[in-house]
Parts: structure tokens; sequence; C-alpha cells
């Protein structure tokens, strides 16, 4: 492990280089990222593999991949990095009426969406001086977390997933979802379980694959539906559902937020789908960082609907 090897050998950009080629999972992308040139890239993993002894990446067809042991060393350097950069950074203190401070939060696009509108109502009340960047992030969420790691993003939005302990996870509100149509729809604001699978459906899947967690809840009880369309975001989907007789079901304070602007209109899932609990992440190590613990309080306190223009 991290803690057996003679510091004195160390190079702490081996280190960063190391994170880099994590997350990225390629050389090319991470030599840019970090600024060097890929052989330089190269030249710093051959250090690094001759130090720890192992191959720390395998090259495959879009990259590359961690050894089991590049794997098991992710967490302690993210550890590592994480407390250096906050030692070097130091814990200044944050002032929200004056920081010109910018923050890059991560999330999926739907909770881009519900979220955006009522935090950027908040901040011009309390912290007109702060800019955001936010970052659309897809499942699977091991790049994210990496991106935490490397503070990359100060913050994630996810659902109820299974975060590791290096990270603070605080609720932020519980989510449902809601079949979504367009006004004057036949299917009506009390589908029924046949009707609602008889209609043609769309699934959001950035990587276009017609079978998500309703399709699993109706597999449970012998069911399916069609999905006759798949689109990669929310916001595509909820253009697409306004404009035809396509039915969806998503996150019910996305249709709230957006029902008046697309003209659509929601009802209750048919069956029983499990509720997401939705959360605000950050690392731990971080969260000395007055700034980050005062974004963090602020999400926890925003409505998440928004309400809709008059």
């Amino acid at each position: 492990m991290l803690h057996e090897i003679d510091l004195s050998r160390v190079d702490l950009n081996l280190l960063v280089l190391f994170e880099a080629v994590l997350s990225e999972r390629h050389v090319g992308r991470a030599a840019a990222r970090l600024n060097l040139s890929p052989s330089a890239v190269s030249h710093g993993l051959g250090r690094l593999r001759s130090l720890l002894n192992d191959p720390l990446f395998l090259k495959n067809p879009k990259g590359v991949v961690p050894t089991a042991r590049g794997a098991e060393l992710a967490e302690p350097i993210a550890q590592v990095l994480a407390g250096v950069r906050l030692v070097v950074g130091g814990a200044q203190h944050f002032d929200a009426k004056t920081s010109t401070r910018r923050f890059t939060i991560g999330a999926p696009d739907a909770l881009i969406a519900i979220m955006l509108s009522p935090l950027l109502s908040a901040l011009a009340k309390s912290a007109p001086g702060i800019d955001l960047s936010t970052r659309n992030i897809l499942p699977p969420w091991t790049d994210a977390f990496a991106d935490l790691d490397s503070r990359g993003c100060d913050i994630l939005l996810l659902p109820r997933i299974d975060i590791p302990a290096r990270f603070v996870a605080r609720v932020l509100f519980e989510e449902r979802f809601v079949v979504a149509t367009r006004r004057g729809h036949r299917l009506g604001r009390a589908p029924d379980l046949e009707r609602y699978c008889a209609e043609k459906h769309l699934l959001v899947s950035d990587i276009g694959d017609p079978f998500g967690h309703v399709d699993i809840a109706l597999a449970k009880q012998g069911l399916a539906r069609r999905v006759a369309l798949t689109v990669p975001n929310f916001l595509m989907a909820l253009a697409v559902i306004s404009q035809t007789d396509i039915v969806a079901a998503l996150p019910e304070s996305l249709v709230v937020t957006y029902a008046k602007r697309f003209d659509l209109v929601s009802a209750p899932l048919p069956f029983v789908l499990e509720r997401d609990q939705i959360y605000a992440v950050a690392p731990q190590v971080a969260m000395a960082d007055e700034g980050l613990t005062w974004l963090m309080s602020v999400l926890q306190a925003v409505p998440h609907v928004s309400k809709p223009p008059r």
C-alpha cells in the first residue's frame, strides 16, 4: 500500500499524473488535461510503475484500465492529493457576500434543470459575486467520483447510490417518477397498468439502451412495455413528449418545473416504483473549506422545484 513506500522517493507530480490517467482512462487525454505531452505522461507512468512494482494500467481498445493494484491505490492516492490541495490552498475565510469564487457542480442533466434556477435565485440574493460551472455526468459514477477527488468538480448531485466512505453525502430531497404526456393525451390523468403498457414509451439513455429501471419493475410483474424511442437527455425528452403521443416516466420535479413551458401533464405511475433520494456529495477532506460547506448548506436550503414563468 501507499504508506509502505519510501516517501523520499516519491515525486508528488507522479501521483497527480496517476490521478489524471485514472480519471481519463486514456494517456493522451490525461496529457492534455495536465498540459503535458503523451510521451511525458508515459515516462512518468514508467517511473511510477517502477516505484510501485506494478503495471498500474493496462491498454485496451479505448485507452487504459487500472490493474487490481492500480484500483486499490486509487482511494489512498486521492486522499493524499486532496489533503495536499487543502494545505496548499489554505483554509481561507469565505464571505459569501463579497466572494467572487467559481464553483463547479456535476450532475445528471435532469438535476441541473431542476436545481439551477432556484439556486441562481438564492445566489443572486446572498452571494451575487459567486459564479457556477456545471458538468453533465452520467452513470456509472466512478469517473464522477474521480473528478471530485481531483477537484474537477466541487460537488456532485446524485441519486441514491453506493457512495464511497471518503465522501460526505447530504440528502437534498426525495424524488418520485410520474407518467408525463402532452396535454390532451388519451392516457389521461389516472392510467391503469394495461393502458400504460399499451402506449409507446420514451426512455432517457445516453447509450441508447431501451431497458431501464421502469422495465425492471414491470418485468417483476411479468409485464413489458414498448420503448419506441430513446433520447440522450431529459430536456430532449420533454420536447419530444410535448409534440407527440409518446409517453415517459420522468422525475416529478422536472415535469412540474417545465410543465407550463412544454404544455405537459403528469399522472401517478400505475405501479410501485421506489423513490430516489437525491444527494449532494463532496470529499470528506474538503469539508474544511468554508466555501464548500457554505455551498452544501445553500443546496440543502433551496427549493427543488422551480416556479414556472408567468
